[in-house]
This record gives structure tokens, C-alpha cells and sequence, in this order.
């Protein structure tokens, strides 16, 4: 069972990927200030009980975390030892939370995090080289169990293979969806799912974005259709173990 667990909404804009943030535009046509961050009512979700004193999510629920946010975003710095509190409760279930603020992750750890908690998955978006270089290195060092790469948006011809090893559990590469959208090219995506194959690590070609180029034709790609056509590219990758 999958839940989406909206601890705080709101975000500043922090990177070149944040340009046309889904949040914003979806907040913008009900004229919500995106930059306010606020604790939201969804805060306890995981451990809400039914009148039978049972948890109202099983054990074994996925809680996508902080999809209109940044689980490390300064301005919930007073909210997150209670956000570990309920992880830590349901330890059950499984966290995946994606950061564009890694640098942010040490000083915002739990007194008994230690190596990583096993029910903790976390993603590092990177969009473009610079942030590659900015981001990959605090990743990879840091004390995290379960780790995955995000590319999306994808915005140039990124290059991982400094960073990428059997730690890194997957790397995922979309494009941009929305109006006034960045191209995403077939090209770069290859090359990302080339480096995760000599590296052996998992690859997910998620989405193609609204623009996307491919033989140096370009594409206008309906929203129903982005994730559609990534499947049908058919270049996932699934690494292999030796015996």
C-alpha cells in the first residue's frame, strides 16, 4: 500500500530544477503563496488510529513524504524531531523523501540515526552538473541506508559516474512537465542509463517531460502520455549480482 504523507507545504526555490516547480503552478491558480511554509493537517497521518485502536495505515505502507516540500527545508526545522518521532514509530512502514538541500542532512539527524534508519529511503535530486558536483559528493558520505539519484528534470548531459556505486540503489531520469518547459534529450538520458550499467546500478526512465528531443527532432509529449512512452522505450536496467 502506497500513502502520500504532506507533513508541511511551501518551498523557496532553490536551484536551477525549482524554475517551473510543479508546486507553484499548481498553488498559483488558487492564489497560495508557495514560499510560506506552513505545517499542514496531515502532520500526524501515520500514526492516526481507527476507533478500534489499530493504526488506519498497515504495516508495510510506502509514505511518499513531503511531495509539496523539502523534507530538510530550513523553515521546518521546529517540526522535524516530531516527524522522526512518528518514523521512528511506525518503523513498520517504509519513508522515501527527495531533497534538493543534502547539505542540509547531518545537522537535521535524530540523536539515535546512526548508520541510517531501515526504513528510511532517501532520493538526491540532481538536475545538471553543477548541482552533480555540489550534491554527489555530501550524498554519497552521508549515513543513509537506502539512497536513490533523482535527474528529473533532467537538464543537461549529467555525468554520475563519479559517485555511482552499489550504495546507490537506483538512479531515475525524467524530464519537465508543465508549460514553458526545459527540452529533455533522448541523448543524455542513454548516457545516464550507460553509466549506471558499467557502474551496475539500477536505472528508471520515468518520464519523457513535455518537450522531448530524440535524433535531433523534438517532440510536444500530452502529460497522459509522458510516462507512457518512457515504459515504451524499454531501457530500464535492473543490475546483476554475482552468486
Amino acid at each position: 500500500m502506497e500513502a502520500f504523507w504532506n507533513l508541511w507545504h511551501g518551498c523557496h526555490k532553490y536551484s536551477a530544477g525549482c524554475k517551473n516547480c510543479y508546486v507553484y503552478r499548481r498553488d498559483g491558480k488558487y492564489d497560495i503563496d508557495s514560499a510560506n511554509v506552513r505545517k499542514t493537517a496531515s502532520f500526524s497521518l501515520p500514526v492516526k488510529r481507527g476507533r478500534d485502536g489499530a493504526y488506519k495505515y498497515p504495516s508495510g505502507t510506502c509514505f511518499w513524504t513531503c511531495f509539496t516540500s523539502d523534507f530538510l527545508i530550513e523553515e521546518a526545522d521546529e517540526w522535524r524531531e516530531q516527524a522522526w518521532d512518528i518514523i521512528r514509530e511506525r518503523s513498520d512502514c517504509e519513508f522515501i523523501f527527495i531533497t534538493k538541500r543534502i547539505s542540509r542532512f547531518e545537522s537535521c539527524l535524530p540523536a539515535d540515526w546512526g548508520e541510517g534508519w531501515d526504513n528510511v529511503k532517501i532520493g538526491c535530486t540532481v538536475e545538471n552538473n553543477l548541482e552533480a558536483a555540489r550534491r554527489m559528493p555530501v550524498f554519497v558520505n552521508a549515513p543513509i541506508k537506502h539512497r536513490f539519484v533523482c535527474c528529473e528534470p533532467l537538464l543537461e548531459n549529467v555525468d554520475l559516474s563519479p559517485w555511482l556505486d552499489p550504495r546507490t540503489e537506483e538512479v531515475i531520469a525524467g524530464g519537465e512537465s508543465g508549460t514553458d518547459v526545459r527540452v529533455c534529450d533522448y541523448d543524455w538520458v542513454l548516457d545516464l542509463r550507460r553509466q549506471c550499467v558499467e557502474a551496475n546500478v539500477a536505472f528508471r526512465f520515468k518520464q519523457t517531460g513535455a518537450i522531448f528531443r530524440k535524433d535531433g527532432r523534438y517532440y510536444s509529449v500530452p502529460r497522459a502520455l509522458q510516462h507512457v512512452q518512457a515504459k515504451k522505450a524499454g531501457i530500464d536496467f535492473t543490475p546483476s549480482y554475482d552468486e
